[in-house]
């Protein structure tokens, strides 16, 4: 039973990253300081879907998913529950899409924060 909870809670805390490396941005706007978190969590998650690699936290959840007597799951975290659900055929296109939009969102959303704190300097 236990390892079950602990998959479970694995897979909010991984969902909860996949959720900060997505918006955070949208916080770090309010709060400048989290991009130090927030940068350096997007390049690893880019990476792993640019490159395709698989993050720890996917293989420990199937662990503890194995151990709870439960079916585990292959491929990766987002792979397995956005993934086949959106386009099950043709993943590996998929996958460097949201990689690429990652990467172009997030730039968007830090050269809005760069220039209001430009204007707000320059006006303060």
């Amino acid at each position: 039973m236990w390892y079950g909870v602990l998959a479970d809670l694995t897979l909010l805390v991984h969902l909860g990253f996949v959720l900060f490396v997505s918006l955070g941005a949208v916080a770090v706007f309010f709060h400048p300081r989290l991009a130090l978190l927030h940068v350096p969590s997007v390049i690893y998650g880019a990476g792993i879907e640019l490159v395709g690699w698989v993050c720890p936290l996917t293989p420990f959840e199937q662990r503890l998913r194995r151990l709870a007597g439960q079916q585990g799951y292959s491929g990766g975290f987002i792979e397995h529950y956005v993934g086949g659900w959106l386009y099950p055929a043709d993943w590996e296109t998929l996958r460097i899409w949201l990689g690429g939009a990652l990467i172009a969102g997030n730039l968007v959303l830090y050269t809005l924060l760069i220039l209001r704190l430009r204007r707000s300097r320059q006006s303060g």
